[in-house]
């Protein structure tokens, strides 16, 4: 996989290889053959198919290497300079280097990178913001929200009390399947929630955090941004920013960021940075974890280069592009396209038989990875759906241009087009797709 250093990725480029994973199985093959042949089939899983799950993606070396350091044999609970444990001198460094690059790369002025992932990031943000049993406000879950954001069954559903506003539900209203301001305002002028959420896990359009920013001063809320899935594209320009207008952005590291599994914390005001802090330790979590920091800061170190920019432009346009080719084809796509990296495929628009499930099982089986997924208003449920969800970072950080794009469409068709028609049409465009899909990984590497 090419370091990220270098311009993301001409065609021409040839990956640099990556001799220390190499290695690292070679070592743990000694003592644990089991296990390393276990990683060795996930890497060539990851080597020879497709990744289009919009919230996945590759991370360089260099983020991949720094996860593996020795900073994983160390407790650091506490912050910079007021740790519960010595020997954290260094530790320290690290965090503050993290801290200081992720500030930089979104304009904020206080950063937490403890979170562990991006729910325990919302859940330290809302015992910050809220206490149980107040108000929040947030999309419909099975709109694009996600569950952190107040399902039922979770800590935020659980200890507080969510109430949705919908999208645009008329299919022939001009913002058919896009935020409906006006009904965010009338939900939050209703209910007067302490908090108002934007940012998504399935939207696929621009958010316009001044509009929302308007809506919470309005009705006396708090407005709190989480952008795990374009945090990637705030950073570099490409999609506006949540600040000056949020009072808390969250957001994960991975996805478009192309960092470590891991959450983010950021805010402008001093006050609420410091209830942040103690939400998240001792309130959610204890020692952090050291190394995924580490990764952190090189990942933040990454998105600040000018390259990085290019990169999340060419995510962009694969997306558009990706999104016209199915069109061309039959498929539908929720809000009539994308300004970002994802899209919603309602595959109804090809087929009424056609199901997520099934589409992601066969699609898989010939070696293009996806996940299902609900479309608005979707009369089919979570496990069953209506559509599959789309996205390009990954194939973007593995070189692919809009000509390659082009071609997964047609593989994508071929696929589901035979399922449609059953029998032996199926297995045999599966197999035919799979070796097509081979050829493409063989020509864009990973290393």
């Amino acid at each position: 996989m090419a370091t990220h250093s270098q311009t993301p990725h001409s065609h021409s480029h040839v990956p640099d290889a990556d001799p220390i994973t190499d290695q690292v199985l070679s070592l743990i093959g000694r003592t644990d053959p089991e296990a390393a042949a276990l990683i060795a089939k996930e890497r060539d899983r990851q080597e020879t198919t497709l990744e289009l799950i919009a919230s996945e993606n590759h991370v360089s070396p260099e983020v991949m290497h720094a996860m593996g350091t020795c900073l994983t044999n160390k407790y650091a609970e506490g912050y910079p300079g007021a740790r519960y444990y010595g020997g954290c001198e260094f530790h320290d460094q690290i965090e503050d280097l993290a801290r200081e690059r992720a500030k930089r790369l979104f304009g904020s002025r206080f950063a937490n990178v403890q979170p562990h992932s991006g729910a325990q990031a919302n859940t330290a943000a809302f015992m910050a913001l809220l206490q149980p049993g107040d108000t929040f406000c947030s999309l419909v879950l099975k709109d694009g929200g996600h569950l952190s954001h107040g399902m039922k069954i979770n800590f935020s559903g659980t200890f507080y009390r969510p109430v949705h506003y919908p999208l645009h539900y008329e299919k022939a209203h001009p913002e058919h399947e896009r935020i409906d301001y006006d009904a965010v305002r009338a939900v939050c002028m209703e209910h007067k929630p302490k908090v108002l959420m934007c940012g998504y896990s399935a939207y696929p359009r621009v958010i316009d955090f001044a509009r929302f920013r308007a809506i919470a001063d309005e009705c006396g809320a708090l407005l709190m941004a989480d952008i795990a899935h374009i945090a990637g594209l705030v950073a570099s320009g490409v999609h506006p920013s949540p600040f000056p207008h949020a009072h808390v952005v969250t957001t994960t590291t991975h996805k478009t960021l192309r960092g470590p599994r891991g959450g983010l914390i950021l805010t402008n005001d001093e006050e609420l940075a410091k209830k942040i802090d103690k939400a998240l330790f001792p309130g959610v979590q204890g020692g952090p974890l050291m190394h995924i920091i580490a990764a952190k800061a090189v990942a933040f170190g990454e998105a600040l280069r000018p390259e990085f920019r290019t990169y999340c432009e060419r995510v962009v346009r694969n997306a558009s592009t990706l999104a016209s080719e199915l069109v061309a084809k039959g498929y539908r796509i929720t809000t009539g396209g994308t300004d970002n990296h994802l899209m919603l495929v309602d595959l109804r628009g090809k087929s009424d038989q056609l199901t997520g499930a099934d589409a992601e099982k066969w699609l898989e089986a010939a070696g293009i990875i996806t996940n299902k997924n609900g479309i608005p208003d979707d009369p089919r449920p979570p496990r069953v759906t209506s559509g599959v969800r789309l996205g390009t970072p990954a194939l973007t950080t593995r070189g692919f241009g809009e000509a390659e794009m082009r071609a997964v469409a047609a593989l994508f068709d071929r696929v589901l087009s035979a399922g449609v028609q059953g029998g032996d049409a199926l297995a045999s465009a599966t197999a035919s797709v799979r070796e097509d899909v081979r050829g493409l990984c063989k020509r864009f590497p990973l290393g």
